[in-house]
């Protein structure tokens, strides 16, 4: 056995690592310039025109109501707040009532917070004017 084998054992995988990071980013590198050279730089029209049949299209702004953005936030929140209740479903024998009463402690914030927003007004969905 070499002295390289028996001082560096991960070596070679250090190496192939390196190999690996470096042609990949030579792969992006390339990629995005060969696209940038191939793309159709006309695509206004593109996007303008229609597909197939239809109204002609009509720049506009796009409106899209916040409250879907706050629906979604809100229901990731106590999305998130079920996962870290499974973990406690599991065990809760072995974290008797210590578990049971930290559980309670957790729902109750849950609760006002959901409280809070249904106070706000969160819930209530309005037409923009």
């Amino acid at each position: 056995m070499s002295h390289l084998q028996t001082a560096y054992p991960y070596f070679g995988a250090f190496f192939l690592f390196i190999l690996a990071t470096c042609s990949f980013g030579l792969i992006v590198y390339l990629s995005s310039k060969v696209g940038k050279k191939l793309a159709n730089r006309n695509t206004e029209r593109l996007k303008l025109s229609i597909y197939e049949c239809g109204p002609q299209v009509v720049k506009q702004p796009n409106r899209i109501n916040l409250h879907y953005f706050i629906y979604g936030i809100l229901f990731i929140l106590f999305d998130v707040e079920v996962i870290f209740m499974y973990p406690w479903a599991v065990d809760f024998k072995r974290l008797g009532m210590f578990g049971f009463i930290e559980m309670i402690l957790f729902v109750t914030l849950l609760m006002i917070g959901f409280f809070y927003a249904w106070g706000k007004g969160v819930f209530k969905w309005q037409t923009i004017k």
